[in-house]
């Protein structure tokens, strides 16, 4: 950077971030349809998807963020059935991306299948390959299958269930993610309880990937597909710092940074400075910089707007961990927290659960940052807080939540 560097102050960093992640379009005054999510997902360049389903599961929560109310239906269809719209792969973690990002992970992820993923993938491959050729012949032999249904077929004897369950895959299905990382097998979409089913990929692509899929000649050269991947990121993120735009598909910064050189050397990124950033800001030189925003949107903990914690307290001095994972006890804001967006300001916290047997969405706990939590934050929230629990087919909205300014750096 020198003395002729181009200067952003904090708060046209934040409004060029909100609009390129399509927070600050109006939602649409109509029925949600396959061409709104889909605009969606391109915009944000993938949706991470994530099994916690306290309020609803996570990939569904950014589409809301920005449309509003709508059929989730409609996107399992765009994600399900073919021809698919919407695949999913292990790209910021697993996510929902389109079917053209799918060969561009080839070099960042499925190369790396045996010393780039889960050590329990990479041991799987390494002392079982006869179990993982074993596996793959089976999804292939038939339809799309869980772990479960394949581990039945296969006549193997699942893992007991102890404590911890949730992670103590069994040999079949660390082969199966083993495969599904090394791009040899697909997903062909989830079932009610959230199991991946396994199919070829050849049954899962669609007609335009599939000629290429077979023959990986045709598919991006290591440069390509790093400057496409940091292309999507920084357009994604409007103004972004290198390790911003290297966490966005999690790919390795000895990569990422050269694709940024490429980038600006080509004319598609600009070199700023941020007021407030330690390191250069990527300015993807077509995103809009409005001189206000009017957003209002809760956001999931994995939503792309707010899933890198050290990008977000850089933009709007918020610091922000999952306590999910933290015992009751020690848990600051609550288990399942939703940052509330307003303007171009993260102005609260929201602690959710859709109590089903109940019929509401309950408020657990409610936190606003200093100096916010006026009639009209308390308001807007109260819109938002109203459609969601339309849109979740709950009733109503309950709970007397304790109604804090922050005092914690959680």
């Amino acid at each position: 950077m020198t003395a002729t560097t181009p200067r952003l102050r904090a708060a046209a960093a934040r409004r060029i971030a909100i609009a390129a992640q399509g927070l600050a379009r109006p939602r649409p005054g109509r029925d949600v349809g396959t061409r709104d999510l889909l605009r969606v997902l391109d915009t944000v360049g993938l949706v991470q998807v994530d099994s916690v389903n306290v309020l609803a599961r996570s990939h569904y929560l950014p589409f809301f963020s920005r449309l509003g109310p709508y059929d989730t239906g409609l996107l399992d269809r765009l994600r399900d059935r073919s021809p698919r719209r919407m695949v999913e792969y292990w790209a910021h973690e697993a996510s929902l991306m389109p079917p053209s990002t799918w060969p561009l992970m080839e070099h960042p992820r499925m190369r790396r299948a045996v010393d780039g993923s889960w050590g329990g993938m990479q041991r799987v491959a390494r002392d079982h390959p006869q179990l993982v050729r074993t596996v793959l012949a089976e999804v292939e032999s038939g339809p799309p299958r869980t772990a479960r249904q394949l581990e039945v077929a296969l006549e193997h004897e699942r893992a007991e269930r102890g404590a911890d369950w949730g992670w103590n895959w069994s040999l079949v299905k660390l082969a199966l993610e083993h495969l599904f990382w090394a791009g040899r097998i697909a997903s062909a979409g989830r079932t009610a309880q959230f199991e991946r089913r396994y199919a070829p990929v050849g049954r899962v692509a669609p007609p335009s990937l599939r000629e290429v899929w077979t023959d990986r000649s045709r598919w991006p050269e290591p440069e390509q597909a790093y400057d496409e991947l940091a292309r999507i990121a920084t357009r994604a993120m409007g103004v972004a710092s290198a390790a911003d735009v290297a966490d966005y598909f999690r790919t390795r910064r000895d990569q990422t940074g050269p694709a940024l050189d490429r980038l600006t050397r080509a004319g598609e990124l600009e070199i700023v400075t941020v007021e407030g950033w330690r390191d250069p800001g990527y300015l993807y030189r077509g995103a809009r910089r409005p001189r206000a925003v009017d957003a209002a949107a809760l956001l999931s903990p994995f939503d792309s707007m707010v899933w890198c914690r050290p990008r977000i307290e850089r933009l709007f001095d918020f610091r922000y961990r999952i306590e999910i994972y933290t015992p009751s006890a020690k848990r600051v804001h609550g288990y399942y927290v939703l940052p509330f967006l307003l303007g171009d300001r993260l102005v609260g916290r929201v602690d959710l659960k859709a109590d089903r047997g109940a019929g509401v969405l309950r408020v657990q706990q409610l936190t606003w940052e200093p100096g916010r939590g006026g009639a009209s934050d308390r308001t807007a929230l109260e819109a938002e807080l109203h459609d969601m629990a339309r849109w979740l087919a709950l009733a109503a909205v309950a709970g007397r939540p304790r109604q804090d300014s922050s005092t914690s750096s959680q």
